[in-house]
């Protein structure tokens, strides 16, 4: 079995507390210049919010926008560009003031500069702040230096060299949290401290955790978290090569037909919501999942104490929002992912050697968009 702490996702995944304090420096050093060009829009009671990526990138928004939501109390939604690029009438049907704010580790793929061109060619008042963590990528060079366009970098080695999206993924949710959501970038340093804590004592129950070998693993979580779930997900699917099955859902939503997935052979991870209200349903779920498959086959992730034997709580962020909990809660998922795919013989850092799932996505024909003939 190939050993998965040499590879590249291995020391990606490790490096991640010490990227986020790099974090914090570039954003304090950056906030006049942030804050500048943001201020402005986020002033303004009709402006849109438009969070895209694609794939993981796309993930990021799904946990960002119910938290930036709450946190500005503006429209906020999460469009990944996929979806802009093949539906972009739908996904700009309101001429609105908009802010895109587009996700991209090396900006490389197709839809990036696109779904960027499309806000330009269908809105008035189109805006957009860019995160990536290529400065030479194609959406960073088509951005830099226009009328109404925020290019933000993220550390340098930020951008991932495995397959795998794993620190690009959490430096990019933290920036846009702490960019659009007006928290310190104090709170970096305590995730970094927590995420230090669940590297030194979790290694060896995970891989504990994956020398049980489950057929299926499904990951629960409600708010912000089901975007998290949604990227744990896709985390495991990538990295064993489709060789082991995943699966996620809300809380609520999984006892709606999803929940015939489970089995005997089944691992659920379950995050659990630190919003009093929320979390009440995550336990509910856990509560009905332990009756039926035992409590070695449920696992609880928690950002504060919970009641709950066995539940692997981080420490010292009960007061911390769960869409920033969420970049710590990742490092579990990436290391199942990681493990399982060492286990069964992959290449961690190219699961596909063959090509048929590449870094950056390829095969994608842009079909031009005819505006304003087709725009009435």
């Amino acid at each position: 079995m190939p050993d998965p702490t040499t590879s590249a996702t291995y020391r990606e995944i490790t490096s991640q507390p010490r990227i986020w304090r790099e974090l914090a420096e570039i954003l304090d050093a950056g906030a006049e210049a942030d804050a500048a060009f943001l201020a402005p829009l986020l002033a303004r009671p009709d402006l849109r919010i438009v969070l895209t990526g694609a794939g993981t990138s796309a993930f990021v928004g799904e946990i960002a926008a119910p938290a930036l939501a709450r946190a500005t109390r503006r429209r906020v939604e999460a469009v990944p560009t996929t979806d802009i690029v093949s539906n972009p009438r739908e996904a700009f049907a309101q001429d609105v003031p908009t802010l895109l704010v587009s996700f991209a580790r090396s900006g490389n793929s197709p839809e990036s500069v696109v779904a960027a061109d499309l806000a330009d060619q269908l809105l008035t008042e189109p805006f957009h702040l860019v995160l990536t963590c290529a400065a030479d990528g194609e959406l960073a060079l088509a951005r830099s230096g226009r009328d109404g366009s925020h290019v933000v970098l993220m550390p340098a080695d930020a951008n991932d060299t495995g397959f795998a999206m794993t620190s690009s993924f959490t430096s990019m949710l933290l920036s846009c949290l702490i960019l659009l959501g007006g928290e310190s970038t104090a709170v970096l340093g305590r995730l970094a401290a927590a995420a230090d804590t669940v590297l030194a004592t979790r290694v060896a129950d995970v891989a504990r955790l994956v020398a049980k070998d489950p057929a299926r693993l499904v990951y629960l979580g409600s708010g912000p978290l089901r975007g998290l779930a949604h990227e744990a997900g896709l985390k495991f699917l990538e990295l064993t090569a489709g060789a082991r099955v995943s699966f996620f859902e809300s809380a609520l939503g999984f006892r709606h037909g999803p929940k015939a997935v489970v089995d005997e052979h089944t691992q659920v991870v379950v995050f659990v919501s630190s919003d009093p209200y929320t979390r009440r349903y995550d336990l509910d779920i856990v509560a009905e999942l332990r009756a039926g498959i035992g409590a070695d086959n449920v696992l609880v992730l928690a950002g504060s104490p919970v009641e709950v034997d066995g539940a692997w709580v981080l420490p010292d962020l009960d007061d911390v929002p769960d869409a920033f909990v969420a970049a710590v809660h990742i490092l579990i998922p990436q290391l199942l992912g990681a493990y399982t795919s060492a286990a069964l013989g992959k290449h961690v850092d190219n699961p596909f050697p063959s090509g048929d799932v590449n870094r950056v996505v390829q095969g994608v024909v842009i079909h031009p968009l005819r505006v304003p003939a087709d725009r009435a």
